[in-house]
């Protein structure tokens, strides 16, 4: 029986081992291509996704302000740095996964699961390489606590699609851009080629993931007759738990369609606000 790809997504929402996770992301995100290419899209249906994601027993999940401190300067905080960014990436597939199945009662262009599962393809990608750097290291995924604040913005906006994409790709992705290019600093200086490589392929990737953010949240405002920006900035405030913190990739920003008056306001905003926790 051929699957539904909301189906195929709990599959892979389902799946705990992060490995094992990104294979079958793999598969079904083929068999979508392949099937899209022969004109002969796979339904997208209904299905009902856990509201959180299956996980492997380890790494343990802290409160973001209980987890060490990483120092890159060291080998030891170089891995604690991967690993994090590994844990990032895992989510990630989740977070593009649960988008596919949990709005299918929103009627939506099939452009728009091309995206998301374009992305989610990624994604598993983008894990797989930090894995192997991790692994190459003497280390591995799971073998360092990690938290769990990229969900919380998943259960927040369960039932709201378009804060799904503000917060999402287009505040927490966002800010991949702005750190990246000073990761990769950090692995040239250690000479860390593996590491390196990763980053730079995750970087060129990652703003289209905002891209595709920006462009659904701005095909809904227009549905809809809602002023984008306005919208995008309600949402922030309503379903962000943290600080929106420059510098900002105004570059890299406006190249996925972002502009600085989406942003900008918010950061300054959020720095006069007591209380504020910026995106760790």
């Amino acid at each position: 029986m051929t699957l539904t790809l909301a189906e195929m997504a709990v599959e892979v929402l389902s799946t705990a081992d992060g490995r094992a996770k990104t294979a079958l992301s793999h598969a079904h995100a083929a068999r979508w291509r392949q099937a899209r290419a022969a004109g002969t899209p796979l339904p997208i249906g209904h299905a009902t996704p856990p509201l959180r994601p299956a996980r492997p027993a380890r790494p343990d999940l802290l409160p973001p302000r209980e987890v060490p401190r990483r120092r890159p300067g060291s080998p030891q905080g170089r891995i604690a740095l991967l690993h994090a960014l590994a844990h990032i990436e895992l989510n990630a597939v989740d977070l593009h996964w649960d988008i596919v199945a949990r709005f299918t009662d929103t009627e939506m262009p099939l452009g728009f699961y091309d995206d998301w599962v374009k992305a989610a393809d990624e994604e598993s990608k983008h894990f797989n390489l930090l894995c192997d750097c991790l692994e190459e290291m003497g280390s591995h995924y799971g073998a360092l606590p990690a938290h769990a604040f990229m969900w919380r913005a998943a259960e927040d906006t369960a039932t709201d699609l378009h804060g799904r994409l503000a917060v999402v790709p287009m505040v927490l992705e966002a800010r991949g851009l702005d750190v990246t290019p000073g990761m990769i600093d950090i692995f040239e200086k250690a000479g860390a080629s593996a590491a390196i490589a990763a980053l730079s392929t995750i970087y060129a990737e990652e703003v289209g993931h905002v891209a595709y953010g920006v462009k659904w949240f701005n095909w809904l405002c227009g549905r809809d007759g809602l002023d984008p920006k306005e919208v995008f900035h309600g949402l922030v405030r309503r379903y962000f738990h943290g600080a929106l913190k420059p510098p900002f990739n105004e570059e890299k920003r406006a190249e996925a369609g972002m502009p600085p008056d989406f942003y900008w306001p918010l950061a300054e905003e959020m720095a006069e606000a007591p209380g504020t926790a910026g995106f760790r």
